[in-house]
């Protein structure tokens, strides 16, 4: 039913509900409120009479019963049965594995697409769509920012953005239409921007710090709709207030998407290329192996040259091998291609180590 409750519905999909003899309301998927569900029953009341039944029975249902399915495929083999679901009905996985149930029990379906939240929060930043990486998921848990950091580390190595969904939660206990939680719990995007700086405090790889440049998406799709921008500092101060929130953590920016956060979103701060200030394993790595391998080899040439026993010309091949293997390495490095100053770096210093086993002589 899209993203903007009762308004997002289309007339064919009313149209559908009217014929009912069920209809099934999810709000796992995501948030739902109390005015809609009243809508809708009011909607479909006095169709069911008309119909020779005494009603379309509306039932406000939990993720097990959603994902158990049994009872919606046994029902459905026997009446008119409708799921309302937030967005679009196959961007969760739930549905897809629904769908394929029916189709092996030979129940016909029909899938009414709509809006997603999803697209229309990327669509809403102003950046493009193709230049997002793995999206992700973070929980109040603060295990959960673990693979959260680690899928921004990924992405922005990539020069791509990450899309941060936010947990949402919204339980009951009987699945009455009436039975709801008047609070459902949203997680802040203050709340997700201490755990990834404690993370940060932890791992180091992001340089994340309170002047990283973010996006955050609030209640998209509805009337309070709003797509904030600046740095964490900024953001932190904003009292978010409900939800959904979803946070992109921008990688490598186009001049085009610049121009579209300036023009089309709230920005408290210009934007920042957050993969500028990435610490690159690969950096580390040839930081530390260079300057290491260059002087074992000096060392080693010294090594060789008070020896003067002749194999100083025995092994000057070698030696100037390993020397260019490392300006190999270092242009490389400056070029950007990481992986062939590695190799490089790994080829020089095997021809040293192939010295120091023959001779035992250790530069390192």
């Amino acid at each position: 039913m899209g993203i903007n409750e009762y308004d997002s519905l289309s007339s064919g999909s009313i149209e559908i509900l009217k014929k009912s003899d069920m209809v099934y309301i999810e709000r796992f998927t995501g948030f739902l409120s109390n005015e809609f569900l009243e809508k809708v029953k009011s909607l479909v009341d006095g169709y069911g009479v008309s119909r020779q039944k005494n009603r379309i029975e509306v039932q406000l249902v939990k993720r097990w019963f959603v994902e158990d399915g049994r009872q919606i495929l046994e029902n459905s083999l026997k009446e008119n049965v409708s799921i309302l679901i937030y967005g679009d009905p196959l961007i969760a996985t739930t549905y897809n594995d629904l769908l394929v149930r029916a189709k092996k029990h030979s129940i016909p379906y029909k899938v009414i697409h709509s809006s997603s939240g999803i697209p229309s929060l990327i669509g809403e930043s102003g950046l493009h769509y193709y230049k997002f990486g793995r999206m992700v998921t973070i929980m109040s848990d603060p295990m959960s920012s673990i693979t959260v950091y680690d899928t921004i580390y990924n992405n922005i190595c990539l020069g791509l953005h990450t899309l941060i969904l936010t947990e949402y939660n919204n339980d009951y206990e009987n699945g009455g239409l009436s039975d709801y939680n008047p609070s459902p719990f949203f997680l802040s995007p203050n709340k997700v921007f201490d755990l990834l700086l404690e993370r940060e405090n932890e791992l180091k790889l992001l340089n994340l710090s309170e002047n990283s440049f973010v996006i955050v998406a609030h209640k998209i799709g509805t009337e309070s709709s709003k797509v904030i921008c600046g740095k964490i500092k900024s953001l932190m101060k904003i009292n978010f207030e409900g939800g959904p929130n979803s946070i992109i953590i921008p990688g490598t920016l186009h001049f085009t998407e610049v121009d579209s956060i300036r023009n089309l979103t709230f920005t408290l701060d210009d934007p920042i290329d957050n993969s500028a200030k990435i610490d690159r394993l690969s950096n580390r790595m040839l930081d530390k192996y260079i300057p290491n391998a260059k002087k074992a080899l000096s060392a080693l040439s010294s090594f060789i040259q008070e020896k003067e026993i002749g194999i100083k010309t025995e092994y000057s091949v070698v030696l100037e091998n390993a020397e260019n293997y490392l300006y190999d390495a270092e242009n490389f490095y400056k070029q950007g291609k990481m992986e062939l100053a590695i190799l490089s770096v790994g080829y020089a210093e095997g021809l040293i180590d192939s010295i120091r086993f023959q001779k035992g002589m250790d530069p390192w």
